[in-house]
């Protein structure tokens, strides 16, 4: 199974970012897709997650209202959409996976690599 991220980079606070996540080696449309994303010396915390048919979604709460979670099955890739960043949302942002639905880190099997998101204020 790979997961592989993209669409990090460096923008300044009140700017828009989009990250894609591209799945392959699992049944795409039988997972539960979740963003989560860690700063350095941090714990992993829930941004958001998609249901596998993209019927219902979940947010934490620094990030509702400001960003989106989305995904075309068709395609094996799940998106955040990310409007009015700020320099709190700098991290490292990872995609993940899982056949059940949920918010705890320990509950998703597949992992991408991770892509950096820096916002500067």
């Amino acid at each position: 199974v790979q997961l592989i991220e993209s669409g990090g980079g460096l923008v300044q606070a009140g700017d828009s970012l989009s990250l894609s996540c591209v799945a392959s080696g699992l049944t795409f449309g039988e997972n539960h897709m979740a963003w989560f994303r860690q700063e350095p010396g941090k714990d992993r915390d829930f941004v958001a997650a998609v249901t596998e048919n993209g019927d219902r979604t979940n947010y934490a709460d620094s990030v509702k209202g400001r960003f989106t979670v989305s995904r075309e099955n068709a395609k094996n890739t799940v998106y955040l959409q990310m409007t009015n960043l700020k320099p709190e949302d700098t991290a490292v942002y990872y995609c993940a996976a899982n056949p059940v639905f949920g918010m705890v880190e320990s509950e998703y099997t597949y992992w991408g690599q991770g892509t950096q998101v820096t916002v500067s204020s």
